[in-house]
């Protein structure tokens, strides 16, 4: 009866609730203003009563004590409007309780599904790798053990090379980090101004500058969003902005911030919305470290491109951004994940608020951890905070696990084969922090400022004093007692409530002690946050009822720049700093307040344990405990001996936490990720000035071919004597190696590049009539452009080499017409001028962390359902070679989507790219970086060609690769009504991401145009776009 009590309780306080509101709306004069309708609306939605208590009812009562409550209610039912109101709504709660269980049902079994699926696919990894699973196990044993009797975070591999200033200060290497969203300057950052500009932002900031002042570094540029929306400061639209000068005065060394499109430029967006604007950014990034090679080669690399040394991205949407670019450029990519979706997606399900499909409509969460399994695929190097972050957290992904990691990584270090398995390294690296305005002062001088407070002559004296100290000592009936500080934001997972707990509850502590509770800034509770304002309201209780006045400060405002002031306050009364936090994923304020020589005691979950191991300057407790909380307290402040050794120890320690050290490791890493990683090759087409006869064109290209082998300059600007060698050397060469599959190919200063790639198929898979069309037709379109040599046209197709010559061929297409040809869905590239020379190149580019032959048998075994039939899927042997391996799908089959199949294929660690062609009737499994769009950018980058002059010419749908084809910042023409039949419903599962969250539905580069076999429509749009 006890539980039907509560719940009719919370029923009658909902109707009183509703009532209120009711009451209010029809209350007074009616309203005049559209202003005062908003701001009501705005103050209801601060904090609901009425969902409050639903909430409650729905989270702490089972659908059986609705139904008695309910039978209750009709059984005294009388003709009363409450009764009636009590029974609908009693009937209504119980109702959303039944679904709720439901949907949790629902949610838990395919968790539990995954799991099994993820289990199954570690199986399968570890047989695999078991031949040499006995030596394995004592080389990981003995590493694990040495690791747990280290008492430091194990930052640096005994293994890695320590990054040195002396040897490296003459590298000139160029660094590039990614952070997207929010708002992102190098002064005066708006921290706190909403979500998505937080502690990221700083960090950033930071990083960029620490790295620019190491030696060896020559630039670093951190690459952000240009907002130029009038509801933020213009300077988010600047599109360079300066964090550090270059020490030797160079004009392009040095730290910047560089902002490019994503989105509309005049809309600050939040993080949730940007992504389908990603490929922008993507290609707009692109552009900018081309440019910036060639620009930093002729300046410090005698001519030669100066690539990134590493592209570093920030949370899940530069992660994206940050594999498409290493991808294209061929360098090491590493990652930082900041937060986690999908340990955000389980705790939402757990709590039982939102059913999964509102969780992803409301955080694009399906997308984002998509972004961070597709980061995952592509990195070298996961750099994280703590330990826990790695186990718990990307232990959750189908692309991580930590023993099959450990495994490969020992399997690497013996130089025995990994099968085709690949799994980035997590490093552990806390965020590094500026110490230089820190000062820690002598205790004398801290006494007789704290006398000159808190004593007699205080009027007088405590005027240079800084005014947070007086604001907190007001509150205190005895200030000369240390201060134990909590500092946080006002959140239930902070635990500040236990903390008052075993502050009240503990007498010794309460008689040593006073306590400041520094949470945040706030004029009216009310007007708060649901959660901000139900942690503040119960902190006040708390203090009420333990009758803690005059022992606890609690001050309503505070400033960033006061922050360390009330450090130093805590330390002159030789107090203690906590952080009582459920789990503290790193633990920031725990390394400030060693910083100024304060002692801690903080949560044993989480981060923490690797800071005080770093640092021995405090106590670990655990959080639900208040027992343990208050002995923790009582222990340190009361023994004088052992404070003293915890400040001397953070202080000695506090080093390994500085930029320098961060910056030291951080690079020592990345140098030893660097050495598993091909070096790139990548050639970029030189930039004349000057205009050149047809004749000449091949000679010139030849002559002023920028290589990173060569010595010559991007402007030709050496003596006429080395450029005659070089011409004659050249032509040479060109000469003696007529069929030389390694020479490059560049056609000349195209202008403009026009890129078909019709997925034209019919319902058995067959090419169509419109195909051959499209083709005649944009030849014919744009064979002025061609003649002259300023237009070059590019076929995108999933055919094999043999399928596309044999096309052509009965289309009556001349090969040669075509600058390339790139096949079986991107992974292979030929040149038709130079009987069909395969760009080797290209196929190095592609090759990280291609399986081979290891996954040739694993795909039909994964993609059948367990009740399909062999014969659902079967290797297609003709159309397969070294970088791709393509099967037959029977027709009718039920095969696996491509979201299903690429996570069992993470699960094995295996990185691939799987595209559907044919109408879905047939599978391409080709190399992680290997696409048609990659392939464009490959081109793009050699041959000097502007994305935003290139055209791809698409159908209205085709291959499950469709959509990253029309999404970036190249015009796509969308021909309609030529492609009857895509592959679009093989590429994902119902409750997986969105097309509208891939590629923007209204995106200015994608022109429409209504089919015709005639070519003048063509010619028009191509006229239109300056391509004919």
């Amino acid at each position: 009866m006890a539980v039907n009590e509560w719940l009719n309780g919370y029923l009658e306080a909902i109707l009183d609730a509703g009532r209120s509101n009711i009451k209010k709306r029809n209350d007074g004069k009616l309203k005049i203003t559209k202003f005062e309708e908003e701001k009501d609306q705005r103050d209801e939605t601060l904090f609901s009563p009425t969902k409050y208590f639903v909430e409650e009812a729905i989270n702490s009562f089972d659908e059986s004590d609705f139904y008695r409550t309910w039978a209750k209610v009709i059984a005294t039912r009388n003709s009363r409007e409450r009764s009636n109101r009590l029974e609908n709504m009693c009937w209504r709660i119980w109702q959303v309780t039944r679904k709720k269980k439901q949907i949790a049902w629902g949610d838990a079994h395919k968790l539990a599904r995954r799991r099994l699926d993820r289990e199954q696919g570690r199986n399968d990894a570890a047989n695999d790798l078991s031949e040499l699973s006995e030596g394995e196990k004592e080389k990981g044993d003995a590493t694990a053990s040495e690791s747990v009797k280290d008492h430091n975070i194990s930052r640096i591999s005994s293994e890695t090379k320590l990054w040195s200033e002396d040897n490296d200060k003459s590298r000139n290497l160029y660094i590039v980090l990614i952070s997207v969203h929010g708002l992102v300057r190098g002064e005066n950052m708006e921290l706190g101004r909403d979500s998505d500009t937080g502690g990221q932002v700083k960090y950033v900031v930071e990083l960029a500058r620490a790295l620019a002042n190491t030696k060896g570094i020559y630039r670093v540029d951190l690459l952000t969003r240009q907002i130029a929306a009038p509801e933020v400061d213009f300077s988010y639209g600047e599109p360079i902005e300066m964090l550090s000068c270059p020490s030797d005065g160079s004009d392009s060394g040095g730290a910047y911030i560089i902002r490019l499109p994503c989105g509309p430029r005049d809309k600050y967006i939040p993080k949730e919305s940007l992504w389908p604007h990603i490929p922008e950014f993507v290609d707009g990034a692109l552009n900018h470290i081309v440019n910036m090679a060639r620009a930093l080669g002729e300046q410090v690399n005698g001519g030669k491109p100066t690539w990134p040394y590493v592209i570093h991205g920030h949370y899940a949407d530069a992660g994206e951004i940050a594999a498409h670019l290493s991808g294209a450029l061929n360098v090491p990519m590493v990652l930082t994940g900041h937060s986690l979706g999908r340990n955000k997606f389980e705790q939402l399900l757990k709590q039982g608020r939102l059913s999964r499909e509102a969780i992803n409509a409301t955080y694009k969460i399906m997308r984002r951890i998509e972004a961070e399994e597709m980061s995952l695929d592509a990195a070298e190097m996961v750099i994280t905070s703590t330990r826990q972050e790695i186990e718990e957290q990307w232990g959750l992904y189908d692309g991580f696990d930590l023993k099959l990691e450990r495994k490969l990584r020992v399997r690497r270090r013996r130089g025995v084969s990994c099968h085709g398995r690949h799994m980035p390294r997590m490093v552990v690296i806390p965020p590094g922090m500026d110490f230089s305005y820190v000062t820690a002062q002598d205790s004398i001088e801290g006494e007789r400022e704290l006398k000159s407070l808190i004593g007699s002559g205080r009027a007088q004296s405590k005027r240079n004093l800084p005014p947070i100290w007086s604001e907190i000592m007001r509150f205190f009936t005895n200030p000369h007692k240390p201060l134990i500080l909590a500092l946080s934001r006002p959140d239930p997972k902070k635990n500040v409530m236990t903390l008052i707990k075993a502050f009240g509850e503990c007498h010794a502590l309460k008689e040593l002690a006073n306590l400041t509770l520094i949470l945040g800034n706030r004029d009216n509770i009310d007007e708060m946050s649901d959660s901000s304002s139900v942690v503040l309201t119960m902190v006040l209780e708390l203090i009420d009822k333990y009758d803690l006045y005059g022992l606890v400060a609690f001050p309503k405002h505070h400033k960033q720049s006061e922050v360390p002031e009330i450090y130093r306050l805590a330390v002159k009364t030789k107090g203690v700093f906590i952080n009582p936090a459920l789990v503290e994923p790193f633990g920031l304020t725990l390394i400030e307040a060693a910083a100024y020589g304060l002692p801690v005691v903080a949560t044993k979950n989480g981060g923490p344990v690797d800071i005080l191991k770093a640092l021995n300057n405090g106590l670990l407790i655990d959080p639900h405990d208040q027992k343990d909380i208050a002995d923790a307290l009582v222990k340190l402040v009361a023994d004088k001996n052992l404070w003293q050794e915890c400040r001397k120890n953070g202080l000695k320690n506090i080093h390994r936490f500085s930029w320098p050290e961060h910056c030291r490791n951080y690079l020592s890493h990345i140098e030893k990720s660097r050495n598993r990683h091909s070096n790139s090759r990548l050639e970029i087409t030189p930039i004349t000035e000057e205009p050149i006869s047809d004749s000449l064109r091949d000679v010139e290209d030849l002559s002023l071919r920028f290589s990173i082998e060569g010595d010559s300059k991007l402007n030709g600007e050496v003596d006429p004597e080395a450029r005659q060698k070089k011409i004659i050397e050249a032509i040479t060469r060109r000469v003696s190696s007529t069929g030389n599959s390694n020479a490059s190919y560049f056609p000349g200063r195209r202008q403009r590049l026009v890129a078909v790639a019709a997925d034209c198929y019919d319902s058995d898979g067959n090419g169509t009539e419109d195909f051959p069309a499209i083709l005649k037709n944009v030849m014919k379109a744009a064979q002025s452009g061609i003649s002259s040599g300023r237009v070059g046209v590019v076929l995108l197709t999933s055919l094999s080499l043999q399928e596309t010559i044999e096309a052509l061929n009965s289309f009556q297409v001349k090969i040669e017409e075509f600058d390339a040809l790139v096949c079986n869905s991107g992974s292979e590239m030929y040149f038709p001028q130079k009987d069909l020379m395969a760009d080797v190149d290209y196929e190095a580019h592609v090759e990280y962390a291609w399986p081979g032959e290891n996954i040739r048998s694993v795909v039909t075994r994964i993609s059948r359902f367990e009740e399909g039939e062999e014969n659902d899927i079967v290797e297609y042997a003709s159309a397969c070679n070294s970088r791709c391996y393509s099967y037959i799908v029977k027709p009718g089959a039920m095969i696996r989507k491509i979201d299903d199949l690429r996570q069992r294929l993470r699960m094995r660690g295996f990185r691939c790219n799987l595209v559907y062609t044919h109408a879905g009737l047939r599978l391409n499994v080709i190399p992680l970086f290997a696409s048609r769009k990659q392939a464009l950018r490959y081109l793009s980058i050699k041959w000097g060609i502007d994305l935003s002059k290139v055209v791809v010419i698409v159908g209205e749908k085709g291959d499950t690769d469709y959509e990253e084809l029309t999404a970036g910042i190249q015009k796509t023409l969308v021909l309609r009504g030529v492609v009857e039949h895509g592959s679009e419903r093989l590429l994902r599962s119902e409750d997986s991401i969105k097309g509208e969250d891939v590629v923007s539905q209204d995106s200015p580069n994608i022109i429409y145009a209504e089919k015709s076999l005639e070519d003048y429509d063509i010619s028009a749009i191509l006229e239109h776009l300056k391509v004919s």
